[in-house]
């Protein structure tokens, strides 16, 4: 297995190279335009045998320096060293997270007595206007959403320069945590966890939001087996045109999940973007492999625009045919062929967990397949995750919703034959 973005050679940085991408730009030190020409060059590296990692290659290139590089990878070395902030109303007790962009630490809260998480800014980034508007639209996209597999926003605000959003604190792990340590979800249990964020994602769509970063680290599981997604940083309303333009041309998301849409850089990304990166960490759980595997950003998503899916049965022989189907519906490349909503995702989801066929994952096969096959026309199936091919050639694409089909055109075909024989039979006898 190739070495993954989230863990590139070299220098050693949280989220990694995708993470540090977003970093970069966001702390103004890179363009976006030299991002993408330095992910480029990682590619043609790898493809000559001379792996790099992303943050080796910025310094390589000049475009930062190893201090910049370090307050990037360890933010509170430049506000929070030391003493814990202090913030009016709560008392931070351990630090428990940290990342290129924020702090997140376990927090008391004295009003109501009970422990939150409070994500914290760095000052250097608390001097960036434009990232602390994109830092407050956060709180406010999380604090419209209430449901009980959404982590809940409590608050957000200012206090001695340190910008914060208090957050519900969720006492367990994330669905990353157990993928990271080799571990398979059975049928069942990925079932049952992808049901609860779908309903999460129904609340957010029916209420105008996209969580546009869906995938196992924004999954927490609680101790008593209640899913949360957590992580509203790239949410925006599907109706925030201003916004939608602003990100024109712009990657936003995690290679490994992210929809072909989003890798465009399109402007009218919708909740279909969700059902993709959910169907993407749906496969990861039950198959233990991401969909699609690289050496570098830049190589992972070509493959989301262009190669095929290996179906998720073909990894883990032990799924039913059904749940297979959903996947590759859930991650159709083109989006027109994906649910036409969460709710009928969720349909799916259900029918599936109770052993029958997926009856929404069928929608959208070709109609006029039998008429063409009446005209003596070329046969061609439609099949899971909207690929198409000859009949009667081999398929790479599983065969769950497959058979289904070729069994309807059989019996058919069977029909029609003896409707005929019955004919010649009868015209014989005269």
């Amino acid at each position: 297995m190739t070495t993954p973005p989230d863990h590139p050679g070299g220098r050693s940085f949280p989220g990694g190279d995708s993470y540090l991408g977003r970093a970069v730009v966001d702390a103004r030190l890179v363009t976006p335009e030299e991002v993408q020409a330095c992910l480029a060059k990682l590619s043609q590296l790898h493809a000559a045998g001379k792996p790099m990692g992303l943050a080796d290659l910025l310094i390589k290139a000049g475009f930062i320096t190893p201090s910049q590089l370090r307050r990037l990878a360890h933010p509170a070395e430049d506000s929070m060293a030391g003493a814990m902030p202090q913030i009016p109303g709560f008392q931070l007790l351990r630090k428990v997270g940290a990342g290129a962009m924020a702090s997140v630490f376990m927090a008391k809260q004295l009003s109501l007595d009970r422990v939150v998480a409070i994500k914290i800014l760095p000052k250097r980034l608390s001097e960036d206007q434009d990232f602390v508007a994109r830092f407050y639209k956060e709180g406010r996209a999380a604090a419209k959403l209430n449901h009980n597999n959404i982590v809940q926003a409590i608050d957000v605000g200012e206090y001695g320069g340190h910008h914060y959003f208090v957050m519900e604190y969720v006492d367990g792990w994330t669905v990353y945590d157990d993928l990271a340590k080799k571990r398979r979800y059975d049928e069942a249990q990925a079932l049952d966890i992808i049901t609860q964020i779908a309903r999460a994602l129904e609340h957010a769509h029916a209420r105008g939001f996209i969580h546009r970063d869906v995938k196992p680290k924004n999954i927490m599981m609680t101790k008593d087996g209640v899913a949360k997604l957590a992580d509203m940083g790239l949410a925006r309303q599907a109706s925030d045109a201003e916004a939608a333009t602003a990100e024109k041309g712009r990657a936003f998301g995690t290679p490994y999940y992210i929809s072909p849409e989003q890798i465009r850089g399109i402007a009218d990304v919708d909740f279909r973007a969700d059902i993709y990166s959910l169907g993407a960490t749906f496969y990861h759980m039950v198959t233990g492999r991401v969909p699609f595997e690289g050496s570098t950003p830049s190589e992972i998503m070509h493959k989301h625009l262009r190669e095929a899916l290996v179906p998720p049965d073909h990894l883990n022989p032990s799924l039913s045919a059904g749940l297979g189907e959903v996947i590759e519906r859930a991650m159709a490349k083109d989006r027109q062929r994906r649910y036409t909503s969460t709710s009928d995702l969720l349909l799916d989801l259900e029918a599936v967990s109770h052993g029958e066929a997926p009856p929404q994952a069928h929608v959208g096969y070709d109609d006029g397949l039998l008429q063409n096959l009446a005209d003596g026309a070329e046969e061609v199936a439609v099949g899971r995750g909207g690929s198409v091919q000859a009949q009667g050639l081999p398929s790479a694409a599983g065969s769950g919703g497959r058979s289904t089909t070729l069994l309807a055109i059989l019996i058919a075909e069977s029909v029609v034959i003896l409707i005929l024989l019955i004919a010649l039979i009868i015209a014989a006898s005269n």
